[in-house]
C-alpha cells in the first residue's frame, strides 16, 4: 500500500471493448469448458504489500499446498520516494531506490512464506510483454514450489502529480510512464495505454492460463469521510478504498472479460478459472474478523516485507519499505492487517439434489455458470462440466428451491461494460429451472435495487430462501450498505424492490425459515447482530430490534430454527476464534468450534452440523458432539459449501487451486 491520497473518486469501472449498448443477460450457454488444466494462482495488485495485507491467509495456504504463484504488480510502489525510517531523519526522495527496496521487500517475504531465509537468492530477469513492453521478473523456485513476481512499474504519478492508475483508467488518451527500480535488469523506461494495459494483463492471463485470479475491490463502499478523516485513512473522495486499488481490480477485471471473450469467440473453449476479490481499506470501517493466532501468523509475514537498514541483504536501495515492518502492522491504528474481507463473500458451490439422488453443484468458472453432477447417487466423483451461460459473474451465486423442486440460482453481474464516461451497471439475473433435475429456461434480468450511475456498482451478492407458502424472497445489500428485497410470488412474478430499512451490514447475508414459516434474515453490523423477519408468513419483512446483548459479530450469522420456534445463531464473534452461540438475541453456552472465517450450519438427526476452518485453514465439521478435521484432498478455496441429504449425512464441497470441484463426505 501507498500513503498517496486519491485526487478524486473512479467515477466508472468501464471497459471498452467489447462495446456493448444493449448487453443480454444470457450469454449463449453450450460452449466447451477447458478442463485439461493445472493448478497455478495469480494476483494483480496496485502496489507491493496489497497482497500480504489484503489477500492473506488464502496466499498462503495456496502457497503451503503447492500451488505456483504469479503475482502481478502493476505500480511502482514509488510513491514519494522516501523509504523513512521511523525514528531518523527524513532521507532525501529517491523514487527508483524506494521502488527497488519494495521489490527486496517482496522477495524477502515470500522467500520467508516458502521456508527459506529471507535473502535467499532469486532468478531476476527481464520478460517481453507482447510487441512494445517488457518487465522485470523474479522468480524463486524450492523444492517444486514456485513464486514469480512480475513489475509493471507504472508511476503512481502522472506529470500533472494526478494519480497514475485512476487516471490510465479514466483517461483514454493518456500514455503513463513507467519507473526503473535501481539495480533492475530492466534498463529502460517504457510506458502503457489504456488498451495496452488490459491487453498486457490478458496476455498474461493467456500466457500463464491461472486457475485462480485474486483482485483487489473494484467497486468499493461509499463512505462519506470527512476531508480530514479522509486524508488520514488514505482514501480517494468517497469511497472506503485508496483509488489505485480501485483502478487495478477494474484493470483486471476488464481483462479477465477480454480474455473469456477472445477465447470463446467462436466457439472456443470456456478458460476454466476461478476468481476472487478481496476489499481493501474497507477493513478500518468494520470489526476485525482474524483472531489473535491467525492475525500474528499474518502480520508476521509483514515483518520480512517491512525489512529493516540494519540488514545485509545485498540491495544497495533497501531492505524493504522501512515504514511497514516490525510491530507497525499491528499498531497501525487503520486496522488492514486485522482483516481478509471477501468482496463477493458466501459458498462458492450451490450443492442440489437431484431426483435421482446424486448431487449436482453449481459454481462460476470463467466468469459463466458451470454445473457438475455426481457419477452415481453418493459416488464423491463428479461428472465433466456443462457450460450455462449468465456471465461475467461475480464469484457467488445465490439459490432458492421452489415448492415443486425446481431451482432457482442468482448471480451478480458485470451488466454495462462500456467506454470512459459510460454508465456502468451491476445487475441481478437468475437462472430458472424448467423441471426439477431437468434444463433451464434462458437468464432473466432483475435488475437492481440501488439504479443509481454510481450506486448501481455498489450491490452485493444476491441471497435467497424458499418460504413454506410458495414464494421465493431475494435479498441484497446495497449501496446504502442496508438490505433491499424482491419477491417471487407463487405465480413467477417478481414485485418491484423494496428497501427494508434498517441500519448497514456487512455484505454476506444469511436467510432462515424458522418453524411456523416465517423467513429471517440476518447481517454483520458495526455494532450488533441486525435482523429482519415477518410478523406473518404473507407479511413483508422489516427490520427488528438489533442483537446487542450478544457479542460483535465479525461476520453474518448461520441461523437454525430451534424446536421452541426461535431461530438459534452461530458466529465468530469479533478478533475471537472461538463460537459465539445466541438463541432469542441472547448468548448461550454452545460447542467448542475453534478457528476463524464464517460458520455454516445445517440441521440433521443427530443436532446441528456445523462447517468453519480451523486456526491452521483446514476445513471442520462438528456433528453433534462429534469433531471431524478435513485433512487430505485439496486444499480448499473460501466459500466451502454444506449440504445435508435426507439420510442425515453431510456432505461439503468446495473449488480446489485448479478450479476443479471436490466433495467431502466423512464417515
Amino acid at each position: 500500500m501507498t500513503t498517496a491520497v486519491a485526487g478524486a473518486a473512479l467515477s466508472a469501472c468501464s471497459v471498452p471493448a467489447p462495446r456493448r449498448t444493449d448487453p443480454a443477460p444470457d450469454p449463449a450457454p453450450g460452449q466447451p469448458i477447458s478442463t485439461a488444466r493445472r493448478a497455478l494462482l495469480m494476483q494483480i495488485l496496485a502496489h507491493p504489500d496489497d497482497d500480504l495485507y489484503f489477500m492473506n491467509p488464502d496466499t498462503r495456504l495456496a502457497l503451503d499446498a503447492g500451488t505456483p504463484l504469479v503475482c502481478v504488480y502493476l505500480t511502482a510502489g514509488e510513491a514519494d520516494g522516501v523509504n523513512k525510517i521511523p525514528g531518523r531523519p527524513r532521507p532525501a526522495p529517491d523514487k527508483a531506490a524506494y521502488s527497488s527496496a519494495r521489490h527486496q521487500g517482496l522477495r524477502q517475504a515470500y522467500a520467508a512464506l516458502l521456508g527459506l531465509d529471507p535473502f535467499t537468492p532469486w532468478e531476476i530477469s527481464v520478460a517481453g510483454l507482447g510487441a512494445d513492453h517488457r518487465a522485470e521478473v523474479n522468480v524463486l523456485a524450492t523444492d517444486g514450489r514456485r513464486v514469480e513476481l512480475i513489475f509493471l512499474n507504472t508511476a503512481m504519478h502522472t506529470g500533472r502529480h494526478r494519480l497514475g492508475l485512476p487516471s490510465l483508467w479514466q483517461d483514454r488518451r493518456l500514455v503513463l510512464r513507467t519507473v526503473v527500480a535501481e539495480g533492475s535488469p530492466l534498463r529502460r523506461a517504457g510506458s502503457y495505454t489504456y488498451d495496452g494495459l488490459i491487453g498486457v494483463l490478458a496476455g498474461l492471463m493467456e500466457s500463464y492460463r491461472p486457475t485462480v485470479v485474486h483482485t483487489l475491490d473494484p467497486d468499493p463502499d461509499i463512505q462519506h469521510s470527512t476531508e480530514a478523516v479522509r486524508h488520514k485513512d488514505s482514501e480517494q473522495h468517497g469511497y472506503s478504498d485508496h483509488a489505485d486499488h480501485t483502478a487495478a481490480a477494474c484493470f483486471a477485471w476488464a481483462a479477465m472479460v477480454r480474455r473469456v471473450t477472445r477465447e470463446t469467440a467462436g466457439g472456443g473453449q470456456v478458460p476454466g478459472f476461478a476468481t476472487a476479490a478481496y476489499r481493501g481499506y474497507y477493513n478500518r470501517h468494520w470489526p476485525k474478523n482474524l483472531p489473535p493466532e491467525v492475525l500474528a501468523t499474518k502480520a508476521a509475514h509483514l515483518v520480512p516485507y517491512g525489512g529493516s537498514p540494519d540488514w545485509d541483504c545485498g540491495n544497495p536501495s533497501g531492505c524493504g519499505d522501512y515504514n511497514v515492518g516490525g510491530d507497525r502492522p499491528l499498531t497501525n491504528r487503520k486496522g488492514w492487517v486485522r482483516s481478509t474481507h471477501h468482496r463477493y463473500p458466501g459458498p462458492r458451490l450451490v450443492l442440489s439434489a437431484e431426483p435421482d439422488g446424486r448431487l449436482a453443484a453449481y459454481a462460476v468458472l470463467g466468469l459463466r455458470v458451470v454445473r457438475w453432477r455426481e457419477t452415481g447417487k453418493s459416488s464423491g466423483v463428479w461428472g465433466p462440466p456443462h457450460d450455462l451461460g449468465g456471465g461475467p459473474l461475480a464469484p457467488v451465486l445465490g439459490s432458492a428451491t421452489t415448492r415443486d423442486g425446481r431451482l432457482l440460482l442468482f448471480g451478480l453481474r458485470f451488466a454495462a461494460l462500456a467506454g470512459h464516461g459510460a454508465d456502468n451497471e451491476r445487475e441481478i439475473v437468475v437462472l430458472e429451472q424448467s423441471a426439477p433435475g431437468g434444463g433451464f429456461l434462458p437468464w432473466r434480468g432483475l435488475g437492481t435495487p440501488s439504479p443509481g450511475r454510481d450506486e448501481g456498482r455498489r450491490i452485493g451478492v444476491p441471497v435467497a430462501a424458499a418460504a413454506p407458502d410458495g414464494r421465493v424472497h431475494l435479498f441484497v445489500r446495497n449501496a446504502e450498505k442496508g438490505l433491499s428485497t424482491r419477491v417471487r410470488e407463487r405465480s413467477g412474478r417478481w414485485s418491484a424492490w423494496r428497501d427494508m430499512g434498517g441500519g448497514e451490514v456487512q455484505d454476506g447475508l444469511e436467510t432462515v425459515v424458522d418453524g411456523g414459516g416465517l423467513v429471517h434474515v440476518h447481517g454483520a453490523g458495526h455494532h450488533a447482530v441486525h435482523h429482519w423477519t415477518q410478523d406473518t408468513p404473507d407479511a413483508g419483512l422489516t427490520a427488528r430490534t438489533q442483537l446487542t446483548a450478544a457479542p460483535v459479530p465479525s461476520h453474518a450469522p448461520a441461523g437454525l430454527p430451534a424446536s421452541d420456534g426461535s431461530v438459534t445463531l452461530y458466529y465468530r464473534a469479533e478478533s475471537e476464534g472461538g463460537l459465539t452461540t445466541v438463541r432469542s438475541g441472547t448468548p448461550v453456552p454452545g460447542a467448542r468450534f475453534d478457528g476463524y472465517g464464517p460458520v455454516r450450519a445445517a440441521p440433521s438427526p443427530w443436532g446441528p452440523v456445523l462447517l468453519g476452518r480451523t486456526a491452521e485453514g483446514l476445513l471442520q465439521l462438528l456433528v453433534g458432539d462429534r469433531l471431524l478435521v478435513r485433512a487430505d484432498g485439496p486444499v480448499a478455496l473460501d466459500g466451502a459449501a454444506l449440504h445435508v441429504g435426507q439420510d442425515g449425512r453431510p456432505a461439503v464441497a468446495g473449488l480446489g487451486p485448479d478450479a476443479a470441484p471436490w466433495i467431502w463426505r466423512p464417515r
